[in-house]
């Protein structure tokens, strides 16, 4: 049997993870990646992070919001063990990032929100020299590398000059360095910041083939859209605080902010839209061109509940579309643009 690379391995998986915020997500069955409780960071008399508990189980994808100096960095630099000063437990793949930095490493590949000081080497170089920094044995360097440059549809670029790559391929390029030796935990800090639309599709493409391959990311950015597409749950932190995290339903169902959902019906009549709108948890129904939108009040009456108190008033549903919900919406309602 051919020996395993390491891009073909299997993460190790630690033992007994504890269970995190939302119960519904059933993480007690779930291998914790990342489990912080009771971070702080401060520098000098300032502040950054307050006491915040962050729970990521294997494979999920978590989006971290928040303005700037809200503490998103100082967090994830925590756990890429770049800030050694803190407060409160932080593990990653069960180890702690204080007594065992070094192994953590191993687990964790970190992309900041800039390139580095590399930009003389060929792409080529570039990935042979962190091959090296991560001791990967030399027989097999040529392989991995060739195999990260692939995943990021680099492969035609390998000989060219790092300065000579565009933004958007140079963080495809920061995306295979960290890939070259199979962490278990990505930790992308603003991955598509300055990007063109095109570049921002790319990555975002890239990351959810990442997804597909079983990684846990956590990804930080302030274009908000593109965390509602890629996470599974996010976290709002302002002022070092954590003021919600879950997925999106979770947040508008705290928050009380109602879904549009768009339905056309081959049967309606004025006794059908009376008896919708006395429907519990039917704020209003307004009668449009080719349809009816309703607004619903997620906490009071789900989707789901709404689409079968239709069927059992009797209607014939030809479309039911739930509006897509606003991440910037919730932004904007949990936060005051405050920093620490």
């Amino acid at each position: 049997m051919s020996e395993q690379t390491p891009l073909e391995q299997t993460a190790h998986e630690p033992d007994d993870a504890p269970e995190p915020l939302f119960a519904e997500d059933s993480p007690a069955e779930k291998t914790l990646v990342v489990d912080v409780s009771g971070l702080w960071v401060r520098y000098g008399k300032m502040v950054a992070v307050k006491g915040i508990n962050l729970q990521i189980p294997k494979g999920e994808v978590f989006g971290f919001i928040g303005p700037n100096g809200a503490g998103k960095s100082s967090t994830i630099k925590v756990l890429a063990t770049l800030q050694r000063h803190f407060e409160g437990q932080v593990k990653v793949c069960g180890i702690d990032v204080r007594q065992d930095p070094t192994a953590v490493r191993e687990q964790m590949g970190y992309v900041p929100d800039f390139f580095g000081v590399y930009e003389d080497l060929t792409a080529r170089e570039y990935l042979h020299f962190f091959a090296a920094a991560y001791r990967i044995d030399r027989q097999k360097r040529e392989g991995i590398v060739r195999d990260v440059l692939e995943l990021t549809d680099l492969t035609h670029k390998i000989d060219a000059q790092v300065d000579s790559l565009s933004r958007g391929m140079k963080q495809r390029l920061s995306l295979a360095r960290v890939l070259l030796h199979d962490p278990e935990l990505l930790l992308l800090d603003e991955p598509t910041s300055g990007l063109d639309p095109r570049a921002r599709i790319e990555v975002r493409e890239l990351l959810k083939a990442l997804t597909g391959m079983g990684k846990t990311i956590l990804i930080s950015s302030h274009i908000l859209e593109e965390l509602a597409q890629l996470c599974t749950r996010i976290g709002i932190i302002e002022t070092g605080e954590m003021v919600a995290q879950g997925s999106l339903s979770d947040i508008y169902r705290q928050l009380s902010l109602m879904r549009v959902v768009h339905v056309q019906v081959a049967n309606q009549t004025p006794e059908l839209l009376e008896r919708l709108r006395q429907t519990v948890g039917v704020q209003s129904v307004e009668e449009q061109i080719d349809r009816l939108a309703i607004r619903l009040h997620e906490a009071e009456k789900s989707i789901e509940e709404l689409h079968e108190a239709l069927v059992a008033a009797g209607a014939r549903i030809r479309m039911f579309q739930p509006e897509a919900m606003e991440l910037e919406t919730a932004f904007m309602k949990l936060t005051q643009g405050r920093t620490a």
